[in-house]
């Protein structure tokens, strides 16, 4: 074991393979001998602080993953031999690693840690994650200015993984869901909450575009400035603050306008579908609560309706908006890219106005949206309705049930920032495209 272990010490060379290599062998011992093992590790404390120095190399970070317990199978049959860590300061060293180094991939591996032990880990380590001086943690390491925007993204990721329930719908979860009374499942307290919310303000000064220089060229102009990462973070954050049921979560984002802002961004990118998919989400849950007040924000002061109507009515991309995102001059505008978006959002608000008189007179005394539903929408919804289609969906699917699996597959709530960051590495490497490609810029 000292020879294993000593491969992690700080004079010795981790290279990807060899690291690999190690991983595989202390998995396999914490599958098949975790009490000497978990036992070995508890009397040499400083192996744990060797491994968080390595954070960076994924290997190293799956055998971290287990040895605090952050795994379903082996806390499930050995969550005794884990009450240790509850004299360790593991997460405390893991969430400096946010302060300590410059690199995306040790940001990554350090969130992707937390984002594990929010879904199982011992109780010692549960009661720290989802404190809120663990929150104030991360927020302090992400709002410093001279910190990399990986920083921010990653400390949100973990901040969601604490407040979205949905995240625990993983495979991985689903495969153990049984086992989940062993195991501390780790929801944010209302104190949590609070404690994310005193950040509020300075995550939505990050949303604030109009002093950004970077420019983004596009194969319909460019964009000054690219959305960027971070601030799809920050909608996707605000999104899921929303489906908690915090009073007064919902309280605070209406009166620092967070809501508002984040609608503002879906008309002013029209071509980034992944801010869409958090904003539509946005836009559901204050419609689908249960506080009038929400509702009333989204209709009036944000003023959906109108900008929809507004949206639909310019359906090109214009010359005379002062936005971020600009056409090319002397060619064909193109067609802004969330009017998919626009249209499921209207028939939400027309579904739900079925129920909800607010939401329905709202809607009856604007003459513009009575037209537009009339002459557009419900012949675009008959368009667009596959099962009407010649050659459509089989006919078979008219009388088809949603099974378990089809519903889970459709409400899962996709990382929809890791699918785009995945896609950009992709690119970045050469394996979609050309190697002359050397990086890939966020929209």
């Amino acid at each position: 074991m000292d020879l294993l272990f000593s491969f992690v010490k700080p004079d010795h060379p981790h290279s990807t393979l060899l690291s690999g290599y190690f991983s595989k062998v202390v998995i396999c011992l914490v599958l098949r001998k975790t009490a000497p093992l978990m036992s070995y590790v508890q009397g040499h404390p400083e192996i744990v602080v060797q491994l968080v120095d390595l954070i960076g190399i994924t290997s190293i970070m799956e055998v971290l993953i287990r040895l605090i317990g952050a795994d379903e199978t082996i806390y499930s049959n050995y969550g005794d031999t884990l009450q240790w860590l509850e004299n360790t300061n593991v997460l405390e060293m893991i969430a400096d690693k946010f302060n300590s180094s410059d690199s995306p991939e040790v940001h990554a591996n350090a969130a992707e840690i937390l984002c594990a032990v929010t879904r199982c880990a011992p109780p010692s380590l549960a009661a720290k994650i989802c404190s809120p001086s663990f929150v104030r943690r991360l927020f302090h390491h992400a709002l410093e200015e001279s910190r990399p925007k990986s920083v921010l993204l990653h400390s949100l990721s973990v901040c969601i993984s604490l407040l979205d329930p949905k995240r625990l719908a993983s495979a991985s979860y689903q495969a153990f869901k049984s086992n989940l009374s062993h195991g501390a499942l780790v929801m944010a307290s209302p104190e949590t909450v609070d404690g994310m919310l005193e950040s509020l303000g300075n995550l939505l000064n990050l949303l604030d575009t109009s002093a950004a220089e970077s420019v983004l060229p596009t194969t319909y102009g460019c964009l000054r400035p690219p959305l960027g990462k971070h601030r799809l973070k920050i909608v996707e954050f605000i999104s899921v603050l929303l489906t908690i049921g915090s009073e007064t979560a919902e309280k605070e984002l209406v009166r620092q306008s967070a809501i508002k802002r984040s609608i503002d961004l879906f008309f002013e990118y029209p071509y980034n579908n992944f801010l869409h998919h958090h904003v539509e989400n946005i836009i559901v849950s204050c419609l689908e609560g249960k506080r009038p007040e929400v509702v009333e924000h989204v209709l009036h002061e944000c003023d959906i309706v109108g900008k929809i109507l507004v949206s639909e009515r310019l359906s090109s991309l214009s010359t005379e908006s002062n936005g971020p995102t600009v056409p090319t001059e002397g060619k064909t505008h193109p067609r802004v890219g969330n009017v998919g978006h626009m249209t499921r959002i209207a028939n939400k608000l027309i579904q739900l106005g079925n129920s909800n008189n607010t939401i329905q007179a709202h809607l009856q005394e604007n003459n513009e949206w009575v037209e537009w539903q009339t002459n557009v929408l419900v012949k675009r919804n008959e368009v667009e309705n596959v099962y009407h289609w010649a050659c459509g969906r089989p006919a078979s699917l008219h009388d088809r049930g949603r099974d378990s699996d089809d519903d889970d597959f459709r409400d899962r709530d996709y990382d929809v920032a890791a699918l785009a960051n995945n896609l950009s590495q992709a690119f970045r490497y050469g394996i979609y495209s050309s190697d002359d490609i050397e990086e890939v810029i966020s929209f």
